[in-house]
């Protein structure tokens, strides 16, 4: 990583845990807190604009996706998430819908070559894909490789078309408080236009806390997606108002839009 990067990076990280109160955990070590987000004034069905209804479990079948359709439309959920040999099935259902669909790319390790996650992409967006998440080089952000870490979010970024969302993954159960202020600068220097909080298949969910970091990094220019682990109304009102623009559920999603 060159000295420029170097500066950057501290000077983000700076700027962004000055305006957190630090207090000490439970270890001793200072870590920021922040305060509750008041809650927006949002109705179920307009949470459900927020919402990716996703199913990405290995052992799901053709009649999953067929369910996952039907709910997005009664539903109108913002779009679904599906690994990337169902996206040509998911997008003949939906097709003329509006809703958006969605292939998850890497997942959920994040540990593969730039060139397959790129192919990857290219595969799911021939079929169909309109959004892409990709799951980060975990690994490489944490031996502080920044560098590989930047050019494998681009190696995605260049498979995509000029329209397609693209997401990036951090898995923050894997990251200090640094590691995700660097991978949410580094998405954002790559071109993506969303960093998301988790696979949900490592352990971790999304937290307020984790949220309003990552919308304190990246700005209103990008997007940020809280995924996985929000069950209810109330906890997906205030991971919005924590400053989510999507919200990734799967077997909550209609809970949440009965306002339960």
């Amino acid at each position: 990583m060159s000295m420029d990067q170097q500066q950057l990076i501290a000077k983000v990280v700076a700027e962004v845990l000055s305006r957190f109160v630090q207090t000490p955990g439970a270890t001793g070590v200072l870590e920021p807190t922040v305060s509750a987000p008041a809650l927006p004034s949002l109705s179920p069905s307009q949470v459900a604009k927020y919402i990716d209804h996703t199913v990405l479990k290995p052992q799901a079948t053709t009649l999953a996706y067929d369910k996952l359709c039907q709910e997005a439309l009664t539903h109108r959920f913002f779009g679904v998430c599906v690994n990337s040999s169902w996206v040509s099935s998911v997008a003949r259902k939906l097709q003329g819908s509006g809703i958006h669909v969605c292939s998850v790319v890497g997942f959920p390790l994040g540990a593969m070559t730039s060139r397959a996650k790129a192919f990857e992409t290219r595969e799911a967006i021939s079929d169909g894909a309109v959004e892409i998440d990709m799951v980060i080089n975990v690994g490489l952000l944490k031996h502080g490789d920044y560098h590989a870490v930047e050019e494998d979010i681009r190696a995605v970024r260049r498979a995509t078309r000029p329209d397609t969302i693209l997401k990036v993954i951090i898995e923050t159960v894997f990251l200090t408080e640094q590691e995700k202020i660097i991978a949410c600068e580094l998405s954002k220097k790559a071109g993506a236009d969303f960093v998301k909080t988790c696979t949900g298949f490592m352990g971790g969910v999304a937290t307020v806390e984790d949220v309003a970091l990552m919308r304190r990094v990246v700005g209103p220019e990008m997007g940020v997606k809280a995924s996985t682990g929000v069950k209810t109304y109330k906890e997906a009102l205030s991971m919005i108002g924590a400053g989510a623009t999507r919200l990734g559920t799967g077997s909550t999603s209609l809970a949440i839009v009965a306002g339960t």
